[in-house]
């Protein structure tokens, strides 16, 4: 190849790089594959990560808010302990999926700039919510944390919603659907306590 042509191939290739990154919409963005990629679920775009980087700790906060229920001194519910049961054992392991699916696409755990998402995330709790949570027992305790679990899976949900309109990377938008499925069946279940 001459080296005009080599210059021209790589500015456009350039272009397309800088014109991807200038774009504020993760629908404008062209899918990206990981280096070490071996199949087709390495391929992912903007909204994959943003779903994996902002999902992480709000699973996070659900095992948190668990791990309240299940400390025996807050007496909680039969129910309540089996739901916080339930829901620890589904979200550790999609936060390590998520954590794995990151460090594959060679993405940060946490989006630029280490700006705190959490109140762009529709259903957390403060520090204070939390703290105030944890002073509740027996009865009060119970439908109090199934509120917060509520208002919690929503926005979720949203978050699961959204991914399978703007994701693309399959293993993403597989547990969107599972995450949309399990936590609708939970927040059912709390509707009833």
């Amino acid at each position: 190849m001459n080296k005009k042509r080599s210059v021209a191939i790589l500015s456009a290739v350039l272009m397309s790089v800088l014109a991807a990154c200038g774009s504020n919409s993760s629908q404008d963005a062209e899918p990206v594959v990981a280096e070490d990629a071996t199949s087709a679920d390495a391929m992912f775009n903007d909204a994959d990560v943003m779903f994996a980087q902002m999902m992480i700790p709000h699973h996070e906060q659900a095992i948190e808010m668990s791990d309240i229920a299940l400390d025996p001194t807050i007496g909680a519910g039969e129910k309540v302990l089996e739901l916080a049961t339930q829901i620890k054992n589904a979200q550790d392991p999609e936060i390590a999926l998520m954590k794995d699916l990151l460090a594959a696409w060679g993405q940060p755990l946490v989006a630029e700039g280490d700006v705190d998402h959490s109140t762009m995330m529709s259903g957390m709790m403060s520090a204070d919510e939390l703290a105030e949570l944890g002073t509740l027992t027996g009865p009060a305790f119970d439908a109090a944390w199934a509120a917060a679990m509520i208002a919690h899976h929503e926005g979720a949900i949203e978050m699961a919603e959204t991914v399978l309109a703007d994701g693309n990377n399959a293993e993403i938008l597989t547990l969107a659907k599972a995450i949309i499925d399990a936590q609708q069946a939970e927040i059912e279940t709390l509707r009833s306590l």
